[in-house]
């Protein structure tokens, strides 16, 4: 990995730093080797707890697509429409 993951480090406390990074973490193993969905939901749905607001969701997993190539929008998109305990496997 080359690349820095787009974080809030002024308005985030340590633990939704950590929080965010794996929402990230898990975006990237959907593309490299699959994650389980119900993983990825719950990672998302902390991601959302942090950062609420869409426009600011929007910025930074636009920011992370430019630096990763890895989609966080396509990837929530596929892992709603599968069943829990599915598991999500992406390509580039």
């Amino acid at each position: 990995m080359s690349y820095s993951y787009p974080i809030d480090e002024q308005y985030w406390s340590k633990e939704e730093i950590i929080d965010v990074v794996n929402f990230y973490n898990m975006i990237e193993q959907a593309y490299e080797k699959g994650v389980n969905r119900d993983d990825l939901m719950l990672a998302y749905t902390r991601f959302k707890q942090i950062v609420p607001s869409k426009s600011e969701e929007k910025k930074l997993t636009s920011q992370f697509e430019k630096e990763s190539g890895y989609s966080s929008y396509r990837t929530v998109k596929k892992a709603k429409e599968l069943n829990a305990g599915a598991k999500v496997k992406m390509s580039t």
